[in-house]
């Protein structure tokens, strides 16, 4: 068997071992009648002192591989036992039947293992601990672990949530009658409230749900109150970095308001976690080591009698000892295996010695004990100061028995044979006769039985059912565009700004407004200053529980870092991820918590979609609402930062999430009537949609919006200044965010230098118009008898002349998405390849979306087209000084 390493800092030997015990007995006397505060206060002292004596004695971030909790503050169990563990039983056969079912004719799969192992958990909290949203409570989150769901449909089945169809319907769901993979608000909106099962995600949002909360109650947005967020995921998913990325802002932050249930069934999707190691182990460290109170729920009650029994510690000993991979090999084999191998010196085995095989076989695992899992539970809820980790041990596929119980195999089990089906059958002792196995019928109970009854009585104590989501929350008064008045208006002669700074004055206008002003969640990591941002710090504040209990150091400037237990900005310092799951939290607070909030946040384009995408799928999935804007947004608007630093392509990535609105504007009264039509949809009419804005950090003047373009800049495409009137040839330029002013400085050199006019549009959102014109390709396929429609792009192109010539500071697909819908030779400009240091003027010129670029474009288009000679062309390449050898920018 492996042994452990030993720790090399810890003397090994007892040269004295009547003092130690003497030592030991002290301990144990102070324990007896002073308590245990007052142990741990003199081990503390003492420790103390050693290190002031020049001891080194380090930290030792584990226990012993045994309960946290002893036996004698066991708390005493409320419920009717035996009605519990008949109801559980029921669910088992119910999940493992509903998966079965649905494989039968299809291939669909699903998972039987990790519900199996984690069965008596979810129980307890149903049961006892996880309160309802209602009137007179807000309800706590629950994070389910997203394989383990078929259990949490089977509890819903069993109360009359969910019918025999929908069960029989598991993962199938395009007809609309069937239950969903995975936890997915998207596809349930009345039940799920957190999509859970891109591995990770889930525990790294659950806890910046329990940060948010504080952060509403701080602000007076919500009471104070003794709500939860518990977030129950595998041993095997804390390999994701994600899972364990913010347990240190946790415990910072002192969020008692959150509880991690870590279901340690010690195997991965395809074998152990740390075969050679002892996870649980390893995350108690980890844990501990960050500031967590952490609960270890390893042994269930039937080694109590094995641990009165021994006086030597050897249990102990030998329990630490074994690695992982024994465990697992324990609980797949059988008792006369476990006494062999498990008690496996003369001292263990004397133990054990007037137990049977049959005993042996029952000593069972804290997280299928659910007198061990409720003590542990209390222990969490009531705990303060720190939030709780419970490290709960279980056998993965339990009551699967030969066809999966802790074998490696057990992950991908979803179908079982008539003997497996039998086996389940006969352990849970249930009803089902032997010519009905094959059928695996839905067990049921009879209304006004006495499970059911339990049942009810158990949720209706907690508030109601769970899981469940609200679809809506009071709307917010939305100001009128002309609110935003100054961002209208032309910016004026010399006065030249950014876009970046025309959204933070668009942010302050809304900050202002007395309507909506306080549930403007302004969000940044750590570049408030880049953004122009930094004068909120004064004006609102840093948001922060304990206040400032410093003095900054730029407390003598205007705009000093200010620190406040009311403030309204959340500043995540250099984090992305975890500012992208603030904002999460701040744009499902209208379903989490029935408040509508306005989350505002801004990143380096380069580091939001690519860098989050994961979560920025997760935040369409559960149907978040708020704005996200990718600040310093383009490949070419950047300069000097280089090639990771320089976006090109975040507009693609925000298309290809459904309920993502994108756009790239160009100017102050775009992103006005953008935000505030935003705001309208989202915070009004309450649409489960979200905005993804690109602003730039370059400086020039805006104009004032051409009359009546509103709703064209929404649809994404809308006549900034048409040429004049002429019968020579005639192009049609399109473009956006800074980009567009080359384009617009192309049209001045097409008439100036070569006689040509050009009509200008503002092209906000490529992928808008992509999507009003597939849909409407969509319908004219469905309805081939009635009159065509037209694409926004139609109906503002058809009646004009020429090519038409697309640039933007993004790659060529993202203005390439819209050629579909445009009937005549369409060229498309972009900066495809990676981005680097450069001025501005010359970046443009290598990527070839400058003015020059887009000049030499339409005229060779019109060349093709016959309407100019191509000796223009070569006339241009010369005039320009565009060098024909020039590398393509998309392969140096």
């Amino acid at each position: 068997m492996a042994q452990p390493e030993e720790n090399q800092n810890v003397a090994t030997s007892d040269i004295d071992p009547q003092e130690t015990r003497e030592w030991q007995d002290a301990l144990h006397g102070v324990i007896e009648h002073e308590g245990a505060e007052r142990a741990h206060f003199l081990i503390e002292a003492m420790i103390n002192q050693a290190r002031e004596e020049g001891i080194d004695t380090p930290y030792n971030a584990t226990t012993e591989y045994i309960n946290t909790l002893p036996v004698t503050s066991q708390a005493n169990y409320p419920g009717n036992t035996t009605l519990e563990i008949r109801i559980r039983h029921f669910i088992r056969w119910n999940a493992m039947a509903m998966v079965v079912r649905a494989n039968k004719h299809t291939n669909v799969g699903g998972h039987i293992a990790s519900f199996a192992s984690q069965a008596a958990l979810y129980d307890a909290g149903f049961n006892w601990f996880w309160r309802a949203a209602s009137e007179k409570h807000g309800g706590d989150l629950i994070f389910f672990q997203g394989h383990s769901i078929p259990g949490v449909y089977a509890r819903a089945h069993l109360l009359g949530r969910l019918t025999d169809e929908q069960m029989d319907n598991f993962r199938q769901e395009v007809d609309g009658k069937g239950l969903s993979s995975y936890p997915h608000p998207w596809l349930m909106p009345d039940f799920w409230q957190f999509p859970t099962v891109s591995m990770g995600l889930g525990p790294l949002q659950a806890i910046y749900q329990a940060r948010f909360m504080r952060y509403m109650e701080s602000r007076g947005l919500l009471e104070a109150s003794d709500r939860k967020v518990w977030a129950f995921l595998g041993d095997g998913e804390t390999d994701e970095v994600e899972s364990l990325g913010a347990i240190g802002m946790a415990a910072r932050e002192k969020l008692d308001n959150l509880i991690f249930v870590i279901n340690c069934n010690l195997q991965r999707l395809d074998g152990p976690v740390r075969g050679n190691g002892k996870i649980i182990q390893e995350l108690e460290g980890t844990f501990r080591g960050a500031g967590w109170n952490v609960i270890k729920l390893l042994w269930g009650r039937h080694w109590d009698a094995l641990f009165e029994r021994d006086k030597k510690g050897i249990l102990k000993k030998r329990m630490m000892e074994c690695v992982d991979g024994e465990y697992q090999t324990f609980k797949a084999k059988n008792g006369a295996y476990v006494r062999e191998n498990f008690f496996n010196t003369p001292e263990l085995k004397a133990l054990v010695a007037d137990w049977t095989d049959a005993d042996i076989w029952q000593l069972n695992r804290g997280g299928h004990d659910i007198f061990k899992i409720f003590s542990a539970f209390k222990a969490a809820v009531e705990h303060q100061g720190q939030p709780t980790l419970i490290l709960a041990k279980t056998i993965k596929g339990y009551g699967m028995g030969e066809s999966g119980e802790a074998m490696n195999i057990s992950h991908q089990q979803k179908k079982l044979d008539h003997d497996s089906i039998k086996h389940f059958r006969d352990r849970f002792n249930l009803p089902v006769p032997d010519d009905k196995l094959d059928e695996i019928p839905y067990l049921k109970f009879e209304e006004g039985s006495p499970e059911l009854t339990y049942m009810r009585e158990r949720r209706e104590a907690l508030g109601g059912y769970l899981p469940s989501r609200r679809r809506t929350a009071p709307p917010l008064a939305i100001p009128q565009l002309s609110a935003f008045e100054p961002l209208l208006r032309a910016s004026g002669t010399g006065r030249e700004v950014s876009t970046t700074m025309s959204i933070v004055r668009a942010l302050n206008i809304m900050l202002k407004d007395k309507a909506i002003g306080r549930h403007v969640v302004p969000i940044v990591p750590d570049e408030s200053r880049t953004f122009g941002m930094e004068g909120l710090f004064r004006q609102i504040g840093i948001w922060n529980q304990q206040g400032q209990k410093y003095v900054p150091e730029d407390h003598d400037q205007l705009m000093f870092y200010k620190e406040s237990k009311t403030g309204q900005v959340l500043q995540e310092g250099i984090n992305e991820a975890g500012a992208m799951s603030d904002w999460i939290a701040a744009a499902t607070s209208y379903s989490v918590h029935g408040v509508q909030m306005i989350p505002f946040y801004i990143c380096y384009s380069m580091f939001g979609f690519q860098r989050t995408m994961d979560l920025c799928w997760a935040a369409g999935d559960q149907r978040a609402r708020g704005f996200l804007i990718g600040g310093t947004a383009g490949r070419t608007t950047l300069n000097g930062e280089g090639l990771q630093h320089e976006d090109g392509h975040s507009l693609v990535l925000s298309g290809l999430i459904p309920n993502c609105v994108s756009y790239d504007p160009t100017f102050a009264f775009e992103i006005a009537v953008i935000m505030q039509d935003g705001m309208r949809r989202m915070f009004q009419e309450q649409e489960d949609v979200y905005y993804y804005l690109t602003v730039m950090n370059e400086n020039y003047e805006h104009p004032e919006m051409p009359q009546g373009a509103e709703q064209d800049i929404i649809k994404g495409l809308y006549a900034f200044r048409k040429g004049a009137e002429s019968k020579g040839p005639r192009v049609q330029l399109l473009g956006s965010g800074t980009i567009f002013r080359e384009v617009i400085a192309a049209a001045d050199l097409l008439k100036n230098d070569w006689g040509i006019d050009a009509d200008i549009w503002g092209c906000p959102s490529f992928n808008e118009l992509a999507r009003d014109g597939q849909d409407a390709q969509r319908w004219n396929m469905l309805n081939p008898l009635e009159t065509p429609r037209l694409s926004h792009v139609e109906s503002c192109l058809n009646d004009t002349t020429g090519p038409v010539i697309a640039a933007s500071d993004y790659v060529r697909l993202y203005a390439d998405q819209i050629r579909p819908f445009i009937n005549r030779r369409y060229v498309t400009l972009g900066t495809d390849g990676y981005g680097r240091s450069d001025t501005r003027e010359s970046l443009r010129h290598f990527f070839e979306v400058d003015r020059h670029w887009v000049t030499l474009a339409a005229l060779k288009a019109l060349a093709d087209e016959g309407s100019i000679e191509r000796g223009k062309v070569a006339e241009a390449i010369v005039k320009y000084r565009i060098d024909v050898n020039k590398p393509n920018p998309q392969s140096v």
